[in-house]
């Protein structure tokens, strides 16, 4: 057992106090008090060493010490840029943009000799852990190791982004005798914000609401942030959810860095709450992913022993192997599992400002930075050490996992969705083959490798019942598409060619009518092709019943659009202008008729039974107050990125005081409404009316319900411990997370003739839910469209009971409220932004929710 000195021990029990337990003096030992941060040298976050004065400290550059105040974005990168600049040691590549154009930089430390031959090493480096490469196990010598090392993928845990400065200037400056045979055998690519967004809203955030003579009272405005906080990107999300969708710029970028090297350890810089320590991984032992290997896990118990010798080094107090998982694979620290790498992650106790009280004592925001600096440079010795060990995993793990067995994922008649999964999976970088044949279906093909079969197949036995996030994330599930293991490679009866991001281009006629133009419903985008048309001026109907032209040649499903010729505010050849251009954005073929009549069975064009003219969406989302910030950026993002829709982000406080006449769909997210002012309710009964969507999802759905605006009824579920008269204590906590659901698939049957199902193929669809909130279905018999099956649970943990209580539940009803419409969704359809299967459904209440029938609705 190591023995603390007395300064190392005031220091483990008070981590505020800001003297340097290493290469310390009198002088560089600065008074720390409860309302000011006194000078701190470089030596209390780096050593004391010989660095090259040519290259400039980052208190050189800003004018001012780390942790003073909160780096933002445009600082950061500027110096990155001086660092390259100044340095041999480092290659500065901007590899994407955020969606607020802030640039995604990487720099890539390694020697100089290495520089002048980076490409072939990396080459190398892949050659040795792809499964077809050539290289022999007496090699690893030769082999460069990788280490990716990231920062503050929440925006608002800013200790690492603002330590990332110190540890780059450490690789650019350390004499050689520190860091040469670091740089020599391996090469470090240093990401320094993987949230440029959220981390300059956050810095934007702290620093306006510092004060000179600082409090540590948590209260205080500079600890409690405004909607919608820093922690998301642009859109509100939470990026490190989105490795495995990869959704975002930021993640697409890094996904793509990451595959260009392949990296040994990859490093996740974190904060959470402020009366923690710091935590490094290893985390649960029993919350891992069965797909994991176990030497993954003993390499990262490895790598931790070099974290606890250095910050035992500066006293600071730690823990390992509890609280944090290894399960899902769209996290940063364990994407990485899954191709032979060790992902690590680091959790500091966050002081969400400059100064903050905490069980531990004053936490100060250099103290955070400090720990942060620390383990990124315990992770240099870790590499240094064992990089023959991790090269020589990473090659086993990859060549393990070579088969011939593939998947076959079949179109379901839908090529966007299907489009926008393969897009997804040659992302990671996976062969995708596209297929077709000669009755026009389409298929797509990828190899079973250890992460495609953790991306595709279901999992329902659990070691634990405690989960960090979900339990679950099957791509084809989530997209609604059904899917079959292979084995012998792509099978026979397809043409194959290989698939190129973006996808394959649809073959468009663009031949011209005359009499009427339709949108195929089965495209997952047929409702932005329908938003495109309305938006230029083109008056558009949708057709509740199937039908056929030509003799039957050409078919075509419940929600087909129809744009007539005559009748429109312009003519016929700026009408085919701008039916070509939609088809040019959306992929979709537009097909002609130059005839009002269809075949036999069907109701001609003009039928007003058959054909409702649509109303162009004006769309409001509610924000802000108890709404759910992620659930909100996810409709956001799904209106204004996928489908170019314009919306109104209205505060949900301004509802009651807002004109809500110009909106015909008000959309109310999942959120906290127990305590919601009585005004927006009011308003919003005010508002309903003939051709008015209220849409409403998860708990939004029961305030809705319990205010007047929806009928539904909530289904109470079973208790299966009822019985139960006595439990240990020690089992409280353990039982009380055992009874959470954080995200399963569970199977839904859908009625395909309702429109909300317009487009759907098959009446099977799977669906992501968290939470145990039910409805009981809607005593009128056509106003529940979607209900949970008898046997619902499809994938992932599911608490005791829980199923069973949920099957035959309503995952959709339907209301009506003074001639407007009211649709609650028991789940939520957008989950991620990667829920294709369910997003359609979402989509379709928002284009033809107006047009359900009254008699249809409870």
């Amino acid at each position: 057992m190591k023995i603390l000195t007395p300064l190392l021990l005031l220091l483990a029990l008070f981590p505020g106090t800001r003297a340097a337990a290493q290469n310390s003096t009198s002088e560089d030992q600065p008074r720390q008090t409860s309302n000011s941060l006194e000078d701190r040298p470089l030596t209390y976050y780096l050593p004391d060493l010989d660095y090259d004065p040519s290259i400039p400290t980052p208190e050189e550059f800003l004018g001012w010490q780390i942790g003073d105040w909160h780096i933002s974005h445009d600082l950061q990168q500027a110096y990155m840029r001086t660092l390259a600049a100044s340095s041999d040691r480092v290659t500065l590549v901007e590899i994407g943009r955020t969606y607020e154009d802030r640039p995604l930089l990487n720099l890539i430390f390694t020697t100089p000799e290495n520089h002048a031959n980076l490409e072939e090493l990396r080459q190398r480096h892949l050659a040795w852990s792809r499964p077809d490469g050539n290289s022999r196990p007496g090699e690893v010598d030769d082999v460069p190791g990788v280490l990716y090392q990231g920062f503050s993928i929440h925006g608002n845990e800013p200790s690492g982004a603002n330590a990332a400065p110190l540890v780059a200037y450490y690789l650019a400056a350390a004499p050689l005798s520190e860091v040469g045979k670091l740089l020599s055998d391996n090469i470090v690519v240093f990401d320094p914000s993987f949230n440029p967004d959220g981390l300059n809203r956050f810095a934007s955030w702290a620093n306006s609401h510092k004060n000179k003579n600082m409090t540590a009272d948590g209260n205080d405005r500079e600890y409690n942030e405004a909607y919608p906080r820093g922690r998301s990107n642009h859109y509100w999300f939470d990026l490190n959810r989105d490795w495995l969708p990869v959704q975002h710029p930021e993640s697409r970028a890094r996904i793509e860095q990451f595959h260009r090297w392949m990296p040994n350890v990859l490093t996740d810089h974190h904060e959470m709450g402020t009366d923690a320590t710091f935590f490094f991984m290893p985390g649960e032992p029993t919350r891992v992913h069965p797909m994991t290997a176990p030497v993954n896990q003993e390499l990262t118990a490895k790598i931790g022993t070099y974290h606890a010798a250095a910050l035992d080094e500066i006293g600071s107090l730690y823990y390992s192997g509890e609280g944090y998982d290894d399960f899902y694979y769209g996290k940063g620290s364990t994407y990485p599992d899954i191709f032979g790498t060790v992902g690590i992650l680091f959790e500091q106790a966050s002081s969400r400002g400059h100064l903050q009280e905490s069980d531990n004592g004053l936490l100060t925001f250099p103290f955070t930075i400090r720990n942060q600096v620390t383990t990124a440079l315990s992770t240099f010795k870790a590499l240094t050490e064992l990089r023959p060990e991790l090269l020589t995993y990473q090659r086993e793990f990859n060549r393990d996992g070579v088969t011939r067995d593939g998947y076959v994922i079949d179109a379901d008649g839908d090529p966007g969705r299907a489009r926008e999964l393969a897009n997804i999976l040659a992302r990671h970088q996976l062969p995708v083959q596209h297929g077709t044949n000669d009755q026009g279906q389409e298929a797509y093909y990828v190899p079973k490798t250890p992460f495609s079969e953790a991306a595709f197949e279901p999992i329902l036995e659990f070691e634990d019942s405690l989960f960090y996030d979900v339990s679950t994330f099957s791509l084809p599930m989530a997209f609604n598409l059904p899917y079959r293991q292979v084995s012998g490679g792509a099978p026979s009866g397809m043409r194959w060619t290989d698939f190129t991001l973006g996808g394959t281009p649809t073959e468009i006629d663009r031949s011209r009518a005359e009499y009427a133009y339709f949108v195929p419903s089965n495209d997952y985008y047929s409702v932005r092709a329908i938003y495109q048309l309305q938006d230029a001026g083109l008056r558009v109907k949708v057709s509740d019943q199937p039908f056929s032209i030509n003799n039957g040649a050409t078919k075509f499903g419940r929600g087909t659009a129809m744009i007539p010729v005559v009748g429109q505010e312009m003519s016929a050849e700026e009408i085919h202008r701008i039916v070509s251009e939609v088809e040019d954005e959306t992929g979709i073929d537009i097909l002609t008729t130059n005839s009002g009549l269809v075949d036999a069975g069907g109701l001609m064009l003009g039928s007003r039974s058959a054909y409702q003219t649509l109303r162009k969406p004006e769309i409001a989302l509610l924000i802000e107050g108890s709404t759910s910030s992620l659930d909100a950026g996810e409709t956001w993002h799904l209106l204004d990125q996928r489908f170019g829709m314009p919306i109104t982000k209205l505060p949900i406080d301004e509802v009651g005081r807002a004109d809500l006449s110009r909106y015909n769909t008000i959309i109310m997210p999942d959120g906290y409404y127990n305590n919601l002012d009585e005004s927006v309710a009011t308003a919003l009964k005010e508002w309903m009316g003939r051709d008015k969507v209220f849409i409403t999802v998860e708990r939004a759905s029961a305030w809705a319900a319990k205010n007047g605006l929806a009928k539904l009824t909530e289904r109470k579920p079973a208790n299966p411990d009822s019985s139960i008269t006595q439990r240990p204590y020690a089992k409280a906590s353990r039982d009380g997370g055992g009874r959470v659901l954080g995200g399963s698939i569970y199977q839904t049957e859908a009625d395909l003739t309702h429109p909300l199902l317009f487009g759907m193929q098959r009446k099977e669809i799977p669906v992501f839910r968290s939470g145990t909130l039910l409805f009981e279905p809607a005593k009128n018999v056509y106003a529940t469209p979607l209900r949970y099956a008898e046997e619902p649970l499809l994938s992932g943990y599911s608490p005791r009971g829980f199923a069973k209580s949920a099957a035959g539940s309503a995952a959709i009803v339907v209301s009506g409220n003074r001639g407007g419409r009211t649709i609650a969704f028991a789940n939520n359809p957008n989950f991620r932004a990667f829920w294709f299967g369910t997003n359609r459904l979402f989509m379709n209440a928002i284009m033809f929710g107006s047009t359900i029938d009254g008699a249809a609705v409870e």
